[in-house]
């Protein structure tokens, strides 16, 4: 499937065709989601996406590896250090490392913007400093770099019918949709990581404390909390879905899949009751083939 997806977007470079398999490989161990939907896009256009997770995926790994034995110092010289290059080589053309050769061709290709790049690396660097943000606007300043610029990154290549800067508010909003919907579903995931990426003015309004997180109990007052910030992000789902009739049909039952069924997140978290403290609630094999199947239906119907 992967030599037939790399024939198909014309990448012929030995080398170049290693990386955007690695890329994919990163892609289907830990994004399922992501990569279900990548499927319901034309061939020509999956490497470019694994490209754009591959990387993305990297970095977060630099910042999170609880199994890393870096210290926070380390891994932040490691992590801009590799930004750097990675900026160096979008001017260049071309990169020697084994992910950023793949993302650099496809930004390169695909004509992304730099900016978006920098966002990322900036939050990515956050995070090995910030652990909890005090206001909503704080975490949505955080959230631009480590998701809406990854919505604004897949946006050229899934083709607006529009001009691009039409369509760019929807492609913000569906990736800091799917970026609260892990951080609501990750809470305990990321109390072990000494973050809270619920903002403090929402843990005070319902009179929930980071302390109280940690004890693992889910009460009324951190369900009323969870069942805020749910409620709040799908407001934002519900934007970003307007955004889809302006993207080419070909890319259309994609994103309307990663909008099921990462909204599925969150209809899972209120299944469980809000129970997130002390497991990671998930889209069961039933719902994700129940969502796959029509929007493979849809993709072989638009490609028609």
């Amino acid at each position: 499937m992967s030599a037939r997806e790399l024939d198909a977007a014309g990448i012929r470079a030995p080398e170049l065709r290693a990386s955007y398999e690695a890329c994919r490989r990163l892609n289907a161990a830990h994004g399922r989601t992501y990569y279900l939907s990548t499927l319901l896009l034309p061939a020509a256009k999956r490497p470019y996406v694994h490209a754009l997770y591959g990387f993305a995926r990297y970095a977060d790994e630099i910042v999170d590896d609880l199994a890393s034995t870096l210290t926070d110092a380390e891994k932040a010289d490691w992590l801009i250090g590799w930004g750097e290059q990675v900026v160096k080589d979008v001017a260049n053309g071309s990169s020697d490392h084994p992910i950023s050769r793949a993302f650099v061709d496809t930004v390169r290709r695909w004509d992304i913007p730099l900016e978006h790049v920098e966002a990322f690396l900036r939050s990515m660097r956050m995070d090995l400093t910030v652990t909890e943000y005090a206001t909503y606007d704080d975490l949505l300043d955080y959230v631009h770099g480590s998701a809406a610029v990854i919505g604004l990154q897949m946006l050229p290549l899934l083709e607006p019918v529009v001009p691009r800067e039409v369509a760019e508010p929807y492609a913000a909003d569906l990736g800091v949709a799917f970026q609260l919907s892990n951080f609501i579903r990750d809470v305990g995931e990321d109390l072990q990581r000494g973050r809270v990426y619920l903002p403090l003015e929402d843990l005070a309004l319902f009179g929930v404390t980071r302390e109280h997180l940690a004890h693992g109990v889910v009460d009324g007052p951190v369900r009323r909390l969870l069942a805020f910030e749910v409620a709040r992000t799908r407001e934002i789902y519900r934007s970003a879905a307007l955004g889809v009739r302006l993207l080419h049909p070909t890319s259309r039952p994609c994103i309307e899949t990663a909008l099921r069924l990462y909204g599925g997140i969150l209809d899972e978290v209120e299944r469980s009751d809000y129970a997130v403290l002390g497991r990671r609630v998930a889209v069961g094999p039933a719902r994700r083939a129940a969502v796959a199947v029509p929007g493979l239906a849809r993709a072989w119907a638009a490609r028609r």
